[in-house]
C-alpha cells in the first residue's frame, strides 16, 4: 500500500481512504466548484454578478473564436463587394442559428459532464466516435491553415516577415498552455478575444450612413445581382463564418472541463447569447468598415488582410487601417488557440487519453502534443511559397458549411436521448429550430453543388 501510494504521489496523485485515486486535476476542479458553491450560497446583486463571472467563458470564447481570421476576411470581402443591404441582416440570422446550435451543447455538456466526441463514441459506437474525431481534426487542420494565413496577413501590414509572424504565433499559443489551469487559460484567452471588438472603432472611422444601416437591418433587400457562383460562394462563406463543427466540440468539452452543472445551464445560455451578441457587433462592424470600398466601386478581388487595410487607408486613415490589420491578427490568433484545443479535446475523448487544460504537461502529454503538432503543421503549410491563400480562406468556410449537417444530426440525437438527458431533453420548440438550421445548411450545400455543376441553373432560383 505504501509503495502504491508513493507511486501515485510521483504522478501527482493522492489516494483517499476509500482507495480512490485523486489527481491534481480533480483538486483544481473541486477548488473551482467550491468557489462557485460558496458564491451561490450568498445573496445580493454582487454575489450574483460574481457567480456570473465565475461561470461565463465557454460561450463567449466559442462565439468570438468563431469570428476568426477567415470569418473576418469573409465579412470584409462581403462589405467591399456587396455593401450592406442584404448581408447585414443575413449575418445577424447566421448568429441566431449559432445560438440555437450552441444552446444544445450547453445542455448536453452540463447534463453529461462529458465532451462531444466522447458521447458520440459511447452512444453510437467506436466507428462513429473515431469518424467524428477524424472529420473534426481534418476540418480543424484546414481552418488552422486559414488562421495562420490571417496572422501572416495581419502582421504583414506592419512589415513583419511571414516566417516571423507564424513562429511568433506558435510561441504565443505555447505560452498560453503553460498555466495548466483551465480557469487561468480561459481568462487569458477571453481577454484576448475581447479585442475582436477592435473592428467597432474601425467602422466608426469609416463614418457609416446610420440611416442606411437601420434600413438595411429592418428592410431586408434582395441579394444584389441575384444568385451567381460568386454570391453563392459568399453566402456559404458567411454561414461557415458563424456555424462550424469545431464549436460543438469545443464548447461542450470546455463546459465539462470548467465543471458546469445542470444548475448552471441558465448561465451557460446567457454566456452563449452574450458571446453571439459581441461577435455579431464585430462582424457587422467589419462589413461597415469595408463598405466604402463598395461605394467607391473599388475592386477587392483576392484581397488579403494587409491589402484590405491598405485600400481602406484613404477612408479611415493610417490608424484605422492599422487597427483593421491588428484585428485580423487577433482573430486568427484567438481562433488558432481555441480550434487546436478542440482537436486535442476530441482526440483525448475518443482515444481515452487524459484531456484537460488542468493537466500538467507530463500527465496530459498526448493532449498537448496533439494541440501543438496540428497547429505547427498548419503553420508550416502557410509558409509554402505560392500557395493560393485567399482561395483557401473561402474554400475552408464552404467546407465548414458542408460538414455541419452530419455534426448537427449527431447533436440532435444526443440532446433527444432521454437516457442521458433526462428532464433536460430538448423541448418541441428547440427541436423545430434545430431542424430548421439543419435544413438551411443542407439547402446551402445543395445550392453550392448546383453552382459548381450547373451554374446557369442558378438563374431559376434567383428569379433571373
Amino acid at each position: 500500500m505504501n509503495d502504491s501510494k508513493t507511486g501515485s504521489e510521483c504522478r501527482g496523485e493522492a489516494v483517499s481512504q476509500s482507495g480512490v485515486v485523486i489527481t491534481h486535476e480533480d483538486i483544481d476542479r473541486a477548488h473551482d466548484r467550491e468557489r462557485v458553491s460558496a458564491t451561490r450560497a450568498r445573496r445580493g446583486l454582487r454575489s450574483r454578478l460574481r457567480l456570473f463571472w465565475l461561470l461565463i467563458g465557454p460561450g463567449i470564447l466559442v462565439m468570438l473564436g468563431e469570428n476568426d481570421g477567415p470569418s473576418m476576411l469573409s465579412y470584409a470581402a462581403t462589405g467591399a463587394r456587396f455593401g450592406i443591404g442584404f448581408f447585414l441582416p443575413f449575418v445577424v440570422l447566421t448568429f441566431l442559428m449559432a445560438c440555437v446550435v450552441q444552446e444544445m451543447t450547453v445542455r448536453l455538456g452540463a447534463a453529461t459532464h462529458r465532451g462531444h466526441a466522447e458521447l458520440i463514441f459511447d452512444r453510437f459506437g467506436p466507428f462513429w466516435g473515431w469518424f467524428s474525431m477524424a472529420d473534426l481534426m481534418v476540418g480543424n487542420f484546414l481552418t488552422l491553415v486559414t488562421e495562420f494565413i490571417a496572422i501572416r496577413a495581419g502582421l504583414g501590414f506592419f512589415g513583419v516577415r511571414p516566417a516571423v509572424a507564424v513562429l511568433s504565433a506558435l510561441l504565443v499559443l505555447s505560452v498560453a498552455l503553460m498555466t495548466h489551469r483551465y480557469w487561468t487559460w480561459e481568462r487569458i484567452i477571453l481577454g484576448a478575444a475581447m479585442f475582436n471588438l477592435i473592428f467597432v472603432p474601425v467602422a466608426l472611422l469609416a463614418h457609416p450612413a446610420w440611416r442606411a444601416v437601420g434600413n438595411a437591418l429592418v428592410t431586408w433587400r434582395p441579394l444584389p445581382g441575384g444568385l451567381t457562383q460568386e454570391t453563392v460562394l459568399i453566402l456559404l462563406a458567411n454561414i461557415g463564418a458563424t456555424v462550424t463543427p469545431w464549436m460543438l466540440f469545443f464548447q461542450q468539452s470546455a463546459i465539462a472541463d470548467k465543471g458546469l452543472t445542470t444548475r448552471d445551464i441558465r448561465f451557460g445560455r446567457v454566456d452563449t447569447v452574450l458571446g453571439a451578441a459581441l461577435a455579431t457587433i464585430a462582424a457587422l462592424a467589419t462589413m461597415l468598415a469595408t463598405a466604402p470600398l463598395f461605394v467607391h466601386h473599388m475592386s477587392t478581388a483576392n484581397f488579403e488582410a494587409a491589402e484590405f487595410a491598405q485600400a481602406l487607408r484613404p477612408f479611415i486613415g493610417h490608424w484605422g487601417a492599422a487597427l483593421f490589420a491588428l484585428g485580423i491578427f487577433e482573430a486568427g490568433m484567438v481562433a488558432a488557440i481555441t480550434i487546436s484545443t478542440s482537436s486535442a479535446y476530441a482526440f483525448g475523448e475518443v482515444a481515452r487519453r487524459p484531456h484537460s487544460l488542468n493537466l500538467p504537461f507530463r500527465q496530459g502529454r498526448t493532449f498537448y502534443l496533439v494541440l501543438l503538432v496540428e497547429a505547427a503543421a498548419a503553420a508550416g503549410l502557410v509558409l509554402i511559397p505560392g500557395i493560393p491563400l485567399v482561395y483557401i480562406v473561402l474554400l475552408v468556410n464552404v467546407i465548414a458549411v458542408l460538414a455541419m449537417p452530419p455534426a448537427l444530426l449527431f447533436l440532435y440525437m444526443l440532446v433527444n436521448d432521454r437516457e442521458i438527458m433526462g428532464a433536460l431533453i430538448s423541448p418541441l420548440w428547440a427541436n423545430v429550430l434545430a431542424l430548421a438550421v439543419v435544413f438551411v445548411l443542407i439547402g446551402a450545400g445543395l445550392l453550392f453543388g448546383i453552382s459548381v455543376i450547373a451554374p446557369n441553373a442558378l438563374a431559376i432560383f434567383g428569379g433571373g
